[in-house]
């Protein structure tokens, strides 16, 4: 079976472009669907979904404005609203009826959103750094690094940027080649530029204070949930995973020591617990 993906592009309800990678597996198991960070696209996944395919379907999304999916003329098309029902009609689009959803960060805000909005559809969550409450200092890093376009001449200055700014991740030497190809794309210019439209920042909201979002989580069905945290993280803190877990205590946890926001996903102790969660469902 090839190791590479293949690119699906379809519409959203609006017209806009998306554009999704799949990595096809055995049609009677379900179906993982990989959600990434605001800012970060499906290519995120790939070792994931080489760990599981065959196995089971692999599908991972790039958001509007992000990856090989549309730009949008105005960046209100980018709020989290949009986003929730473009995850709708990508589910729809890809025939995606019951999915086990691993969400990085936006991505695992989008799905407890689903599992509120269409509880049928999730089977089993695994949250990847984030929860019901957001720290206001994790959302002001954010939104300092995704309205930047440096516009990088070589992959060596991007990397010696992204190690500057981005906290710690247990990421080797060499894998810092692989974290700029994620990060940025050659344009026109021959310059590396995001893979993402940096006119999502004028979606972000500007309150300064954290995102509550417990009605969500409180939501949730009874399905399997794993949550993984960087004990390093600004955005989930150890409080918040602590009231999470203290709310479904049959949840999964993994805390993964020096690590910020968010895990790769590469840890082993991410894949074992990965491995589990998944053993739950065909």
């Amino acid at each position: 079976m090839s190791a590479l993906p293949r690119r699906i592009a379809f519409s959203a309800r609006d017209g806009l472009r998306l554009s999704a990678l799949e990595w096809p597996g055995d049609p009677r198991a379900t179906p993982l669907l990989c959600l990434p960070g605001i800012a970060r696209t499906a290519l995120d996944f790939a070792g994931i979904a080489l760990r599981y395919r065959g196995r089971r379907r692999v599908v991972a999304l790039d958001y509007a404005g992000h990856g090989e999916s549309g730009r949008a003329a105005d960046p209100a098309r980018y709020r989290v609203e949009m986003a929730i029902r473009d995850l709708m009609d990508a589910l729809a689009a890809l025939h995606l009826h019951r999915v086990a959803l691993l969400g990085t960060s936006f991505g695992g805000i989008l799905g407890m959103a689903l599992g509120i909005l269409r509880p049928g559809a999730l089977a089993a969550l695994a949250l990847n750094d984030t929860g019901p409450r957001i720290e206001p200092t994790g959302i002001e890093e954010v939104r300092a690094f995704i309205g930047r376009d440096p516009a990088f001449a070589t992959i060596d200055e991007a990397a010696a940027f992204l190690r500057q700014i981005l906290p710690p991740l247990g990421i080797p030497e060499p894998g810092w080649r692989t974290v700029v190809e994620t990060t940025y794309a050659r344009g026109s210019d021959g310059r590396l530029h995001p893979r993402w439209d940096t006119g999502i920042l004028q979606a972000m909201p500007a309150e300064s204070g954290p995102t509550e979002l417990w009605p969500l989580f409180h939501g949730l069905p009874a399905i399997p949930l794993l949550l993984i945290r960087g004990e390093a993280s600004a955005i989930l803190s150890a409080d918040t995973a602590q009231r999470m877990r203290a709310a479904r205590p049959e949840m999964a946890f993994v805390s993964l020591p020096g690590i910020g926001h968010a895990p790769t996903l590469i840890e082993p102790a991410s894949l074992v617990a990965l491995d589990h969660w998944l053993a739950h469902l065909r």
